[in-house]
């Protein structure tokens, strides 16, 4: 398993080439390349040339930083036929930005609306058809996360809906801080992915159900909006014994797969948390890798 660090909280204060050195000053051996405005930003075309993706790829050998995986959003399954053309697109150079990088893991969310159900999951298997075999063809794991106000949202749909692409290339993402969306019952969510599950984020969050759905308020009552924050281990109402826990019994920390530290709150403190966020999680795994 490797530890990796999201680089987001950096991306305001340092350039694209630089984030290597922050996440090795923080202790981590591993980043995960999320959206940045200079490589894969979010629902666009990738904005790096061959030149700048080798430049990153030398900067991270120079840091002593691997790249765990890449990860791009984009509207793949967007009810709109233009957009869901146009991130087919965008999906074939990230893909090969990927590849020019050495990375063979690349992690995303479902997309689409969940207003549109039916229409978002056709746009999504019609994209499917198009991508596997290329991502078959350069041998890269896809891994799907159900994000809050996606076509799909909750755990076990999920799962459903990527076992539909009969492909052993895709497979689960787990956001600690979605599963109050996912359905709440992450043990039969774990139990029922097994070893689809290969990538995690750790970060926490309040539970929004509580207090009878009256915990957070928004006006006028009834906006269809979803609400989660990703704060550091220990500040929201994840269950991390269960979390830690569920992921021993997968036998996750002992395979090829990947852990990342995503917190996005607290950039004003975000040297201190992600140390924080590192010793919390070896501290976690080394007590349920058994």
């Amino acid at each position: 398993m490797k530890i990796a660090l999201d680089p987001t909280p950096f991306h305001h204060s340092h350039s694209l080439l630089e984030l290597p050195a922050v996440v090795a000053d923080l202790g981590y051996e591993w980043l995960q390349l999320t959206p940045h405005v200079d490589m894969i930003p979010f629902f666009g075309h990738p904005k790096a040339d061959d030149g700048l993706v080798a430049k990153f790829r030398r900067a991270c050998s120079d840091a002593g930083v691997g790249i765990a995986s890449v990860l791009p959003v984009l509207r793949w399954s967007g009810p709109d036929e233009d957009a869901r053309e146009a991130a087919v697109r965008y999906w074939k150079r990230a893909i090969q930005i990927t590849v020019d990088l050495g990375v063979s893991t690349m992690n995303t969310e479902f997309s689409g609306r969940p207003e549109k159900p039916e229409e978002s999951e056709r746009a999504f298997y019609r994209s499917m058809e198009e991508l596997v075999p290329i991502i078959e063809r350069e041998g890269l794991d896809v891994l799907i996360d159900p994000h809050p106000d996606d076509f799909v949202e909750d755990g076990l749909a999920a799962i459903r809906t990527i076992r539909g692409i009969n492909s052993p290339n895709v497979g689960m993402v787990i956001v600690a801080c979605h599963q109050f969306h996912m359905g709440g019952d992450l043990p039969a969510i774990m139990a029922a992915a097994g070893d689809m599950v290969r990538l995690v984020h750790v970060a926490d969050t309040m539970d929004h159900h509580r207090s009878h759905g009256l915990r957070y308020i928004t006006n006028p009552p009834g906006n269809a909006v979803r609400v989660h924050q990703h704060l550091k281990i220990g500040d929201g109402d994840v269950d991390w014994d269960q979390f830690f826990g569920g992921l021993g019994s997968l036998g996750f920390y002992d395979n090829d797969t990947v852990m990342v530290s995503s917190v996005f709150a607290e950039n004003e403190n975000a040297w201190d948390v992600s140390r924080y966020q590192l010793e919390t999680m070896t501290r976690y795994v080394e007590k349920y890798r058994a």
